[in-house]
């Protein structure tokens, strides 16, 4: 099981938490996204949650929907599934159910052709 992480509300003390790496990407967005170092990578130290995005043209449009998609896989770290409490069927609700398949299963058996040996 995994040990909740505190998200911090700011994005400077999220940055610090992370190590921030910078690209060239690659796609849309002519010279200017081939020239300049526009592509993000945030890794989250904590988890090892590694956040990669390249949309943009600006370095700071990246980073900025990197801190956004980092805070959703942190909440989906922290999320903690809540306990099954089994349950079992009441004996009438049982009795019901074997009633009813007792009486599809006879009408069932008169669909049947009659036996000619009798």
């Amino acid at each position: 099981m995994n040990n909740p992480i505190l998200i911090p509300d700011s994005d400077e003390e999220l940055l610090k938490e992370c190590k921030i790496d910078t690209f060239k990407s690659s796609g849309k967005g002519g010279q200017h996204v081939n020239k300049t170092e526009s592509a993000i990578r945030l890794t989250h130290l904590q988890t090892g949650i590694v956040i990669n995005c390249q949309d943009e043209r600006s370095q700071l449009m990246n980073k900025k929907k990197c801190l956004i998609r980092l805070r959703k896989k942190l909440k989906e770290h922290n999320y903690v599934k809540p306990l099954r409490i089994p349950t079992k069927k009441p004996y009438s609700a049982k009795k019901n159910i074997l009633n009813d398949k007792k009486k599809h299963s006879i009408k069932k058996q008169l669909r049947k052709k009659p036996d000619l040996n009798d």
